[in-house]
């Protein structure tokens, strides 16, 4: 059964929101046909290579995705605003021509299974991403996936995590591979601490940078000492 696909330069997560702008008229015919049914959803996919809209035959796409689920949608004068909601994770078995929409055979991937031994690496995996969360915020302004409420439920608040650490995309489908809660906890915590340290790098470096060209100004040089004797 054909599922129509959606590639982004971005990683939907299962349990986080989608808001999109459609204006190319392959999606828009993609959204007519999708709003017909009774629980209308697409799979999202990150983008390997090529642009988001274009030519499509020139995009390279990750096999593995989300599906995404429409819960509201809004017309305007040349576009459409979609909202919409990541909850399965599938695996693209076959892609099918691009007619008139991108659109693939997918196959449903397990889902992450609980258990209470997790609860401590769930706490850590939370501590270490508001933590990175925080020190991001101190160089740049952060999207609005950190209004995101965390669930009740561990496995969606596990995602959610996952959602809200500003990460690249290639590590956030890293994590969308993951075969296990602990796996994705895990890899969490190893890419939000390697991104800080990375960050705090960063941040060091452009520091001493400033300061050695404040100095570089102070200090005279040969010409202003020779005038000066």
């Amino acid at each position: 059964m054909a599922t129509a696909m959606f590639p982004l330069g971005m990683v939907l997560l299962p349990h986080m929101p989608l808001p999109l702008r459609l204006f190319e008229r392959r999606y828009l015919i993609m959204l007519g046909r999708l709003l017909e049914e009774d629980e209308p959803e697409f799979g999202v996919v990150l983008i390997e290579r090529g642009a988001e809209s274009g030519d499509h035959d020139a995009q390279a796409r990750f096999g593995i995705g989300t599906m995404a689920r429409i819960t509201h949608v809004a017309a305007g004068e040349d576009d459409v605003q979609l909202l919409a909601r990541g909850t399965r994770r599938v695996e693209v078995v076959e892609w099918l021509p691009d007619d008139p929409y991108p659109q693939a055979v997918v196959r449903e991937l397990p889902e992450l299974e609980w258990d209470d031994d997790l609860a401590e690496l769930r706490a850590r995996a939370e501590d270490v991403v508001r933590r990175f969360r925080l020190r991001v915020s101190e160089f740049a302004e952060l999207g609005a996936d950190a209004d995101v409420e965390l669930d009740d439920d561990p496995v969606a608040s596990s995602w959610q995590l996952a959602g809200i650490a500003p990460l690249g995309p290639l590590d956030l489908q890293r994590l969308l591979r993951a075969t296990s809660l602990r796996e994705l906890l895990s890899r969490l915590i190893e890419a939000a601490e390697e991104a800080s340290q990375t960050l705090g790098a960063t941040a060091v470096d452009a520091v001493d940078e400033e300061l050695a060209a404040m100095l570089g100004r102070d200090e005279p040089d040969d010409d202003d000492e020779a005038e000066s004797r």
